[in-house]
């Protein structure tokens, strides 16, 4: 069964009066002051059920549940329901025949909570119907959404961390710190006493890259001479400065202690 065959209950009330209404004299509404209310034309049961979009307002027989008339709605509000002016308990509806004849009559409920629920029965129902024309409009023009806008904005940056980066040593300038100059492959020994420059030994490389018979060769060589020259250069300056304080008596003789002045 499709769904438009379905027909859904949507309000049910065990009594209800008919009134036969004179023809509406002005266009500001009906009056329910206007019918004979004391003397209604027909009295039963009223049922509102829907099919697919459509509601029915249905009056039937309390017992045998014969159908007396009925009031096709296709919107709610409008022609084939409308309210009275002077009272919330009663209504005018459009019934219909099923032959093309239409008539307007009177209804009207004992409790005004029954009126209440028919008419918010009749609201609910239309709600439901505005909302499935809305999603039936969705379907066939789809809304794409706003775009997602990637792009960087004007001013805007980003910040990258990359982890396992070495640092560079830095010294207290700010600036990387120079390594020394003419130290790669070359140690520094303390220079001997009096002599003005330093002895350097030949580095491991240094020695493997030569001979093996010369290597020790021109290593002694190289510190025969140095030692030499630097003795010769301390013997004459020490010699002099013992000369001159050998050989000055006044010097001797002005310390009281008796030691001589270097």
């Amino acid at each position: 069964m499709a769904e438009s065959d379905y027909e859904s209950v949507l309000c049910v009330k065990p009594e209800v009066h008919v009134y036969r209404i004179p023809p509406r004299a002005t266009n500001r509404g009906y009056r329910a002051a206007e019918w004979q209310l004391d003397q209604p034309a027909w009295s039963g049961r009223l049922r509102i059920t829907a099919k697919g979009k459509m509601a029915y307002i249905k009056l039937e027989d309390k017992i045998s549940g014969e159908l007396f008339a009925q009031a096709p709605v296709e919107q709610f509000p409008g022609i084939t329901v409308e309210s009275v002016i002077d009272s919330s308990r009663y209504f005018v509806i459009c019934i219909e025949d099923g032959n093309g004849r239409r008539a307007f009559i009177g209804l009207g409920f004992v409790d005004r909570g029954d009126a209440f629920d028919f008419n918010v029965a009749l609201q609910d129902h239309f709600k439901w119907v505005k909302q499935q024309n809305e999603l039936a409009k969705q379907a066939q023009n789809p809304d794409p959404g706003p775009k997602l806008d990637l792009g960087f904005k004007e001013g805007q940056t980003i910040k990258i961390s990359i982890a396992n980066m070495k640092k560079k040593e830095v010294g207290s300038a700010g600036t990387a710190k120079p390594k020394a100059a003419g130290t790669s492959g070359v140690s520094l020994l303390p220079p001997p006493p009096g002599a003005k420059t330093p002895v350097l030994l030949p580095s491991s490389s240094q020695l493997q890259s030569q001979p093996a018979g010369a290597r020790h060769t021109d290593f002694l060589l190289d510190l025969g001479s140095s030692s030499l020259e630097s003795s010769s250069t301390a013997s004459s300056d020490l010699w002099g400065d013992f000369a001159n304080a050998s050989g000055s008596a006044s010097s001797q003789t002005q310390q009281s202690t008796g030691w001589v002045q270097f």
